[in-house]
């Protein structure tokens, strides 16, 4: 329990850490200088008024110097990330694993709030969570068996070290191949883009954690749920469904924290309703 709560108290630091790296990434400015400031009068704010969740709710989301509104985002993902890593620790204790899935979560946690507010996928994001990804399958199983059944289709029997790091390569190129050809395709059909590179570089992120299954998973489930509220927010807010930009991004990382949760669980499932 002590190891749970811990957890959500780091979730909350790191929370607010990912708040400045939501705002500053997209402008591509530094995110250990200058400290934090209101974006409105540009005072610094000290740290009493810097406290997760709690300053939000002293200040009655206010600005102390200004009085320019504070967004809900930033005690939405400090409870969010929060809940996440108190998840996780849950689950898997104060063990590697833990660790991995509270880093996933947290980067796409970053992901979903910056391309709502932006439609940017920072590449410190996705191609940095990509790599830390493949450091992250040097210690720690991918979740998926498919490069070693590819492997051994051709004869190949390779050690457990080598199979984990060939699970994070393969989950990281092949979903993300299979989704860049998807809209190189959509865009010499239609002669519009339909899909950004940094959905690409994304899903190569989720992949070197999830391996394919959990890559292929994601893409499915966002998918469907962009469809769902994506349309129904154009058709209620009266947009044109032909040009407005949906945040894909953030369909994509609110699955792909769902498929770190419950993937295995649906994959089995779907594995025996097909026996």
């Amino acid at each position: 329990m002590i190891e749970t709560v811990l957890a959500a108290i780091f979730g909350l630091l790191i929370g607010s850490f990912l708040n400045v790296c939501i705002y500053r990434w997209p402008l591509d400015r530094s995110v250990v200088r200058p400290r934090s400031m209101c974006p409105q009068c540009e005072k610094q704010i000290a740290w009493y008024d810097n406290i997760p969740v709690l300053s939000f709710l002293l200040l009655r989301a206010r600005c102390r110097h200004c009085r320019a509104a504070i967004s809900w985002r930033y005690p939405a993902v400090e409870l969010i990330t929060a809940a996440a890593f108190a998840y996780f620790v849950h689950e898997g204790g104060l063990s590697l694993m833990a660790l991995k899935y509270c880093t996933f979560a947290a980067i796409m946690i970053a992901l979903v709030f910056t391309d709502l507010e932006t439609l940017l996928l920072p590449d410190e994001l996705t191609v940095g969570g990509t790599v830390i990804g493949l450091i992250f399958a040097v210690f720690v199983p991918v979740p998926d068996s498919m490069f070693r059944a590819f492997a051994s289709m051709f004869g190949y029997h390779i050690g457990p070290r080598v199979a984990m790091i060939g699970e994070g390569l393969f989950g990281a190129i092949v979903p993300a191949g299979v989704l860049w050809i998807g809209g190189w395709a959509f865009e010499k059909l239609r002669h519009k883009e339909g899909l950004g590179f940094g959905d690409v570089k994304m899903l190569a992120m989720v992949g070197a954690f999830l391996g394919i299954r959990g890559a292929l998973l994601t893409i499915i489930l966002g998918s469907i749920v962009g469809s769902v509220i994506g349309l129904a927010y154009i058709k209620l807010s009266g947009k044109d469904a032909s040009t407005y930009p949906l945040p894909f991004g953030s369909f994509l990382g609110a699955a792909a924290v769902f498929a770190a949760i419950q993937g295995q669980s649906l994959i089995g499932w779907y594995a025996q309703a097909l026996r």
